[in-house]
């Protein structure tokens, strides 16, 4: 009886384990998914303003190393959303301009919302910046409408 016990713990110990792995990958997958997200959005600033967008400027930007900028860079351009080119400035593609297009909406809607609540403004420009990358569809849709309302 007392393996059967056992037997039944390390199953569960072994299904929780599994859970955690699973949720961690979707974690993973989700933190590339932003940081497509922002770098994607911070090349479009940077042309939409005229400025060359360049490694070392994003990696100021973001206070991240030049060769951790390069990295993601290099993974973005593999994956068809970034145009990099030795010795040029950076561009995006279609499928990069679009991401950045989606990215600038979202963070728009959300800053909206955070303001419509009276959230002041640098508090509402930095939470923007995180929970822009994990709203619902439907959550931003509700933000979109209240904003509306209230503006």
């Amino acid at each position: 009886m007392p393996k059967r016990a056992k037997t039944k713990t390390s199953t569960a110990a072994a299904t929780r384990l599994s859970s955690t792995a699973e949720h961690h990958r979707a974690l993973r997958r989700q933190h590339e998914s932003e940081a497509a997200q922002d770098y994607c959005e911070a090349i479009a600033d940077l042309v939409d303003a005229g400025v060359e967008a360049r490694v070392g400027r994003i990696a100021e930007r973001f206070g991240l190393s030049h060769v951790t900028v390069s990295r993601v860079v290099r993974r973005l351009a593999s994956e068809g959303f970034v145009d990099a080119r030795p010795h040029r400035p950076l561009g995006l593609t279609a499928k990069g301009r679009r991401l950045a297009e989606e990215a600038r909406t979202r963070h728009e809607t959300v800053l909206a919302f955070l303001r419509a609540l009276g959230v002041d403004e640098r508090t509402a420009q930095l939470d923007s910046e995180g929970i822009e990358h994990h709203v619902s569809p439907a959550t931003l849709r509700a933000m979109q409408r209240f904003a509306a309302r209230e503006g």
